[in-house]
C-alpha cells in the first residue's frame, strides 16, 4: 500500500488526519490496530481502565512501576496485628479511618504504629512482597466478606 493510500485509510478509520511526519510504520500499525479492533472488538473495561490509570501516573510522577497497589473500595477493613495489639482501617471516602481519624496514606498509618517509616500498603499486606513481619501478623477483611460470615453465622 503507498502512503497516499495509508493516510487516507488512516482518515477513513481514524476520521481525522494522521500527524504531521508520521512515520509509515506507524501508519501501518494504527490502521491495522483499528481494522483488528472493528473485527474483533475493542479493549475490555478493565484494560483500558488499567490503561488509563497507567497513563494518570505516568502524566503525574513519570513512574508506572508503583501503580500496583490494589484500589480498595469504602467499607474494607485492613486488620494487622503489632507488638501485641490488633491495628484495624477501615477504607473510607477520601482515606483511612485508623483511632478515629481520617488519614490520607496507609504509610503514615504504619509509621505511627510501629514508630519507623514503612510502606503503607506492604505494612498491610496489599503487596505481593508483603510478608508478616516479626511484629504480628496481616488481615485484609471486605465489607462483602462481614456479611458473608454473618450470614453463616446465622445460620
Amino acid at each position: 500500500m503507498e502512503r497516499d493510500d495509508l493516510v487516507a485509510e488512516w482518515r477513513r478509520q481514524f476520521r481525522v488526519p494522521p500527524p504531521d511526519r508520521v512515520r509509515r510504520e506507524l501508519l501501518e500499525l494504527a490502521v491495522a490496530w483499528k481494522l483488528q479492533e472493528k473485527a474483533l472488538g475493542g479493549l475490555k473495561k478493565t484494560v483500558a481502565t488499567e490503561l488509563r490509570g497507567l497513563a494518570e501516573a505516568l502524566a503525574t510522577t513519570g513512574d508506572i512501576r508503583r501503580v500496583k497497589t490494589p484500589k480498595l473500595k469504602p467499607g474494607a477493613r485492613l486488620v494487622r496485628e503489632w507488638g501485641g495489639a490488633t491495628h484495624e482501617v477501615s477504607v473510607v471516602d477520601g482515606g483511612y479511618l485508623w483511632n478515629g481519624e481520617v488519614r490520607k496514606s496507609l504509610s503514615a498509618i504504619a509509621e505511627e504504629i510501629t514508630g519507623a517509616h514503612w510502606s503503607g500498603p506492604r505494612f498491610f499486606g496489599l503487596t505481593s512482597r508483603a510478608k508478616p513481619a516479626a511484629g504480628g501478623s496481616v488481615e485484609c477483611v471486605s465489607a462483602a466478606d462481614e456479611a458473608d460470615e454473618a450470614e453463616s453465622a446465622d445460620a
